[in-house]
């Protein structure tokens, strides 16, 4: 039970984090656009509030549901060891999934980012937005990466748990 209280509240830190990196993208975002009013800050303002909206939902998604998510997998192993095998793990198979597409999304991104950055060196708007782009997609792969690599582990405790 340690591994899925592990995995889960693990997965409940980060989801703070990717939320708190949200909100203060969006108060970043929102000074650009209030108080200093330049085009290169007005385009980095678009992504970095826009994406941030995504970890804003997707961080307080996640950190309110985990303890539900700790409680159920729980119960599976208590009462229903089975369930693990056809709910769990095919859940998990299909969250690792997602973050191979996540991964690819987020280099496209990253890419769109450094090609408007030096594609449009001389249009400060399109600069900014190409900036806030990679700076937006370099933390969603960063924080992916460790949230996927966590998922591993506990997609292999769970098959090894399954296997028993």
């Amino acid at each position: 039970m340690e591994q899925i209280s592990k995995y889960f509240n693990a997965e409940r830190g980060e989801s703070l984090l990717f939320a708190a990196i949200g909100l203060v993208a969006i108060i970043l975002g929102s000074y650009f656009l209030i108080k200093i009013k330049q085009p290169f800050y007005n385009g980095m303002a678009i992504p970095l509030v826009l994406i941030a909206l995504i970890q804003l939902t997707v961080g307080a998604s996640v950190y309110f549901r985990s303890p539900k998510d700790i409680l159920k997998v729980e119960n599976m192993i208590s009462n229903d060891k089975e369930k693990i095998k056809t709910e769990e793990i095919p859940r998990m198979e299909t969250v690792m999934k997602f973050f191979l597409i996540y991964r690819y999304v987020e280099l496209v991104l990253m890419i769109a980012g450094l090609i408007l950055m030096f594609t449009f060196k001389e249009n400060e708007f399109i600069k900014g937005v190409g900036i806030g782009l990679f700076i937006q997609a370099a933390l969603m792969l960063t924080l992916d990466f460790f949230a996927e690599k966590r998922g591993h582990e506990y997609l292999t405790f769970l098959i090894n748990l399954s296997a028993k």
